[in-house]
């Protein structure tokens, strides 16, 4: 099965790696695993997204369990569906931003929880791998469901701008074009690459690759609109620019949208950033009123933490939002309306909202392949002993002027590295350490 069973989702090159033999097979599994009676299933425009929807619900109605076919929808909209219709799990038949011979699985349980790698996905590569199946009492059924009216019935709920903001929208021929359909007339949109078309013609359908962006960043300034959002292939992630054309970093973003959120809930309650935001991310979150809580990376682990703690919002720095009230779960379309919300309410430039939060200066995530990571590890801890140190999520150690953060990598021999400092120089220099230490 060559990898596809990965540490958030199942995922691999069609039909070499994922095809519909194991797509049935994961659908057999997944209700083994699971228990699940009722499960909702959607799919991005990748033309392999069909077959493989075929496949797996094969397999999930022949193990006993029904089909919620919710067709073409967004990853947001099916964590929605699952919260909504009351499911026992959820699968969104998607490769997100990779390239178009890609596909996969995004797996839940009820309320839209996420199973991972050490939550269940690693099971279900055992039960696919056994290829053992009881015979269930009976066949499972297909039913469709259009879940779109809802959910933009939803999104509209949080709305509390009254004109129309001018947006550049960039779709990447992928789901955002569902995820925003129902609140496309609360703006003046100036589209890009508005085709569904699977095979990304135009451009890759990641905005953590900036080169991404140029198209957007210079349609903004051309248009003179107000910001740009440019989606991922299955619109749970999101890049936005602000009104000068500029990349707004994804940890000032998650700073942004708390300010909107903390409007409408006690003063104290939690919001938790993804560690590797910058020191502005929390004191901006304490000073508008909010709990500033710190979260390890990845969806699985920030969304369980959302509900132990109570978290309303949560910010990761690559591009993924998520709201209390879509089942702590992803929402792009209301990332779009946080912001029209905040422009509106302050009278300001989103570029005026953004400026007073760069008042550090930060590294960016630098990668480096190493051959062997403990004892680089081991011989950081003991350099920055005289630092406060913790290991949420790999090595972070802070002083008064400076941080950084090293972790491992969760699929490759990789570390990575961020740094943050109080001045350009301080964050060169102490960027440069580390990275001296890391590569020997």
């Amino acid at each position: 099965m060559s990898g596809i069973f990965k540490a958030y989702d199942i995922r691999g090159i069609y039909p070499e790696q994922l095809n519909e033999t194991i797509a049935e097979k994961i659908g057999r599994a997944f209700v083994t695993f699971t228990g699940a009676k009722k499960v909702v299933v959607g799919r991005d425009m990748r033309p392999h997204s069909e077959p493989l929807f075929q496949a797996l619900t094969k397999g999930i109605t022949e193990q006993g369990a029904d089909v919620v076919d919710l067709g073409l929808c967004s990853t947001p909209m099916s964590y929605h569906a699952n919260g909504k219709l009351g499911a026992d799990g959820g699968i969104m038949i998607t490769a997100s931003h990779n390239p178009g011979e890609w596909n996969g699985f995004k797996l839940c349980r009820a309320q839209a929880v996420p199973i991972s790698g050490v939550t269940g996905i690693a099971d279900i590569e055992a039960l696919v791998a056994a290829d053992q199946w009881e015979t269930p009492e009976k066949v499972g059924t297909v039913t469709q469901y259009d879940i779109a009216a809802e959910y933009a019935k939803f999104l509209r709920s949080f709305v509390k701008f009254d004109k129309k903001p001018k947006v550049v929208v960039d779709y990447a021929n992928a789901m955002g074009i569902y995820e925003i359909k129902g609140i496309e007339d609360l703006f003046e949109i100036v589209p890009l690459y508005k085709e569904l078309d699977g095979t990304f013609p135009n451009h890759e359908a990641n905005p953590l690759h900036l080169e991404t962006l140029d198209a957007i960043r210079a349609k903004v300034v051309e248009v003179g609109a107000d910001f740009g959002a440019a989606f991922d292939g299955d619109a749970d992630r999101c890049g936005f620019i602000d009104n000068e054309g500029n990349i707004i970093p994804m940890d000032l973003f998650t700073a942004l949208i708390a300010q909107d959120t903390l409007e409408d809930v006690p003063a104290g309650t939690p919001i938790l950033y993804d560690l590797r935001s910058s020191w502005a991310v929390k004191e901006s979150i304490a000073e508008h009123g909010g709990k500033p809580v710190m979260s390890r990376v990845g969806h699985a682990f920030i969304k369980a933490q959302m509900r132990e703690v109570g978290a309303v919002f949560a910010g990761e720095l690559s591009g993924h939002y998520y709201y209390k009230e879509n089942f702590v779960a992803e929402s792009q379309g209301l990332s779009m309306i946080k912001l029209a919300n905040l422009i509106c309410k302050t009278g300001k430039k989103v570029a005026d909202l953004v400026k007073p939060l760069k008042k550090y200066y930060q590294s960016g995530e630098i990668n480096s392949k190493v051959a062997d990571v403990q004892p680089i590890l081991a011989a950081i801890r003991e350099k920055y002993a005289d630092g406060n140190q913790f290991e949420l999520d790999g090595i972070s150690v802070e002083y008064s002027d400076w941080w950084f953060n090293v972790r491992s990598s969760n699929t490759e021999p990789l570390l990575r590295l961020i740094v943050e400092a109080k001045d350009p120089a301080k964050m060169a220099e102490k960027r440069d350490e580390l990275l001296a230490l890391i590569r020997g």
